[in-house]
């Protein structure tokens, strides 16, 4: 028993943080803060400095922004405070002192807090799919609204395509392991959907479910109208570009009104207050 014991532990399954795992595998910080970065300053003249992570899970987003200038600062807001635990102890634990007094992780519900007004507040990784009642999304988007300065941009990220409404899986191979995004299941009548993160190692063993979401797959239409309902001046839709010779996408977002019929798309919702 002692010698199955320790073959057990030894997977690397058993060894591995799937918080880790998840912002090598997900999560693209430099990327994304380089597109609000420069979007904002191409809508707004200006350079934005406060920012609003909302569902910020280990603040990785909001740890990278303070560390990019010394007038920069951010609040990451998130209601699990085991997550925003695991944050402080390898995110923020990184910075240097100035970096670590111009961030603050909240543990609160996004439909709740009060952590004044920013440049921009962003809400990433589809976590907001989180709200499937259009009451409950309109509610969320209107305290986004109310926590911007006048000039303020918020920024959203988006899926679709008909795979978005498939049961299906997606493997991406990483050094040292498979990522595979799961769309275990869709509801038509609903739109509901429920996914999974699942990660596969060299040795064979997998940590399965991972992270598990339950989402809405809400229509890049219907979100553009409730933002305006709560007072949102304009919305943009900056979508994913794809290769002309190989067909497969590229790190280039481009703002469109119309897309072809992809079997999938990604994109980001731009709304300026």
């Amino acid at each position: 028993m002692a010698r199955a014991e320790r073959h057990r532990k030894a997977r690397i399954a058993d060894q591995v943080d799937p918080h880790d795992l998840y912002q090598q595998a997900v999560q693209g910080v430099e990327f994304e803060l380089d597109f609000v970065a420069d979007t904002f300053r191409s809508l707004r003249g200006r350079k934005p400095h406060d920012i609003r992570e909302d569902f910020c899970g280990t603040a990785l987003s909001a740890c990278e922004w303070v560390s990019r200038s010394p007038k920069n600062r951010a609040v990451g807001v998130d209601i699990d405070p085991e997550v925003l635990g695991w944050g402080y102890e390898h995110n923020v634990a990184a910075l240097t002192p100035s970096q670590k007094r111009r961030i603050e992780l909240l543990p609160e519900d996004v439909l709740e807090v009060n952590a004044g007004t920013f440049d921009v507040i962003q809400a990433f990784n589809f976590s907001y799919w989180f709200f499937q009642e259009r009451a409950a999304m309109k509610h969320y988007f209107q305290r986004v609204y109310d926590a911007l300065v006048e000039d303020g941009v918020a920024f959203f990220d988006a899926f679709g395509g008909f795979e978005a409404h498939r049961c299906q899986k997606e493997k991406t191979e990483l050094e040292g392991f498979t990522y595979i995004w799961e769309q275990a299941a869709y509801n038509p009548l609903s739109a509901e959907m429920i996914c999974f993160i699942h990660f596969r190692f060299p040795d064979g063993s997998r940590l399965d479910r991972a992270f598990s979401y339950n989402w809405r797959l809400w229509g890049a239409k219907e979100l553009r109208e409730i933002l305006a309902e709560v007072g949102f001046s304009r919305t943009r839709m900056y979508v994913q570009a794809f290769d002309d010779d190989t067909d497969e996408p590229i790190d280039r977002f481009d703002e469109t009104e119309e897309i072809p019929d992809h079997a999938s798309w990604i994109g980001y919702l731009v709304a300026e207050k």
